[in-house]
């Protein structure tokens, strides 16, 4: 069975959402980002059995919050469904001169994970440093999304507990970092994910993605490390079930 830990569905940006859930043959992690798709994600994990969800605000959506949004994910964090916090963290790479609001934000977010022993969702683009200083003083678990840094900061925030998240920039031809990554670690810290609507694999690269595409993935896994997709799937799963709690 296939999970895909981080993915966004919206049906505004997809036509054919629910046909795209039901055939989804496993489970999906819809991470929320702002109000409006943290509303929509519990939504989506009252009305599909495998989709679950997790409630965040991301570090480009800092300025378009207030204390409702925290409150809102604080009321809902309970719900059977919503197994993470997430997607949050630090993102350095659009905009870089409100650090100290984003690092904020990012830990309040991380006192909450730690109120309810929640698993957190970890975004971090051109800011790694500062999320492993800030992710060490926090026992906490859960996956770096979208891994795009070194192979030294991977076994440090292996030895802190997370699982490394690894989705369709995997299959690109210029990831070679990435893949060696994935060598080299073992495959009980990889999850499987594809960020959904973005960053399709190849042979889709371009076109829209979906969950569907985190077979794709698990087919490059496979490869790089000479194990068996069918292994591969399992073990991957087997990760997600036990960090994030799934019932699948």
């Amino acid at each position: 069975m296939l999970i895909d830990t981080h993915c966004h569905l919206s049906y505004e940006d997809y036509d054919n959402l629910d046909e795209l859930i039901k055939n989804m043959n496993g489970i999906m992690i819809a991470s929320g980002c702002n109000d409006k798709t943290n509303k929509e994600v519990l939504e989506l994990v009252e009305k599909f059995d495998n989709v679950y969800g997790a409630l965040g605000i991301h570090p480009e959506e800092i300025d378009n919050i207030n204390e409702d949004s925290f409150r809102f994910i604080e009321e809902n964090i309970n719900n059977p469904k919503i197994v993470a916090i997430g997607e949050i963290g630090l993102d350095y790479y659009w905009v870089n001169d409100n650090k100290e609001k984003q690092k904020e934000i990012f830990k309040r977010q991380l006192e909450l994970a730690t109120k309810y022993n929640k698993p957190i969702v970890v975004h971090s683009r051109e800011a790694i440093q500062d999320t492993y200083d800030i992710l060490k003083e926090y026992k906490l678990k859960g996956s770096l999304h979208c891994f795009s840094s070194s192979l030294e900061m991977a076994k440090e925030f292996i030895k802190l507990g997370y699982k490394i998240g690894v989705g369709g920039t995997l299959t690109f031809k210029n990831s070679k970092k990435l893949q060696e990554i994935v060598k080299e670690i073992d495959i009980n810290n990889i999850l499987l994910e594809t960020d959904s609507p973005y960053l399709s694999p190849e042979p889709f690269r371009g076109k829209k993605n979906n969950p569907s595409n985190t077979y794709y993935v698990a087919l490059k896994i496979s490869e790089l490390k000479d194990i068996d997709i069918k292994e591969i799937i399992d073990i991957t799963s087997k990760n997600a079930i036990q960090l994030f709690d799934l019932n699948p």
